[in-house]
């Protein structure tokens, strides 16, 4: 799950899709209470779930960009050293990462106000998928969002997630109240992703 705010895209019912334009649906998802369930196993090994205090631009780059590189999450490596920083640091950010066996298997980022949480960003490293860790890390998520007693928890997922992301935040709870298709540039055809990035939905690349 990564963000919905793509840099260049807009609605695409409004235009004819262009050359080097990606088309996408952004699916926002939202609950209003803790949902009733039962705690799930502990997954297998030693894990630790720690929030980054005051997290370094270099530890966050490395998770946003390990995670999110397969589901063509972007958006923050174009941005300066110092945006970053300032918002990361803002108050009401709050990253969480999960440590497997004392390495960093994935993170959960939160964007709080008064009112209500949005799970901004929230992942596993590649080699930490299907394993069971992340309905355990998304249980964990919905815990700790509650604990502020919001109006509402929300999030969104992409196209480009993984295939059975929307899946996943639905059985835990979420439900569906919008969906926004857009267009945005590929990110590969400025550097921003490598170009030799594969992901089942992307188009290949023109020659040169």
């Amino acid at each position: 799950m990564g963000t919905a705010r793509r840099d260049a895209g807009r609605d695409r019912s409004r235009r004819k899709l262009v050359t080097g334009k990606l088309e996408d649906v952004i699916t926002y998802l939202e609950m209003t209470s803790r949902p009733p369930r039962p705690q799930l196993p502990h997954p297998a090994g030693t894990i630790a779930l720690l929030r980054a205090e005051h997290c370094t631009v270099s530890f966050y780059r490395y998770l946003y960009n390990t995670v999110g590189e397969p589901w063509l999450w972007f958006e923050r490596r174009k941005w300066s050293d110092e945006r970053l920083a300032e918002t990361i640091a803002k108050p009401g950010t709050e990253i969480f990462v999960l440590h497997v066996g004392g390495v960093p298997a994935g993170f959960y980022e939160f964007d709080r106000t008064d009112k209500a949480v949005e799970l901004a960003y929230f992942g596993l490293i590649p080699q930490f998928i299907g394993r069971g860790y992340g309905a355990y890390l998304l249980q964990t998520a919905i815990d700790n969002a509650f604990q502020s007693n919001p109006r509402r928890l929300w999030t969104h997922t992409c196209t480009y997630d993984h295939p059975r992301a929307l899946g996943h935040y639905q059985r835990a709870g979420f439900t569906v109240y919008e969906r926004r298709p857009l267009a945005f540039n590929d990110p590969r055809r400025d550097g921003t992703l490598p170009k030799t990035l594969k992901h089942p939905l992307l188009p290949p690349l023109p020659a040169k």
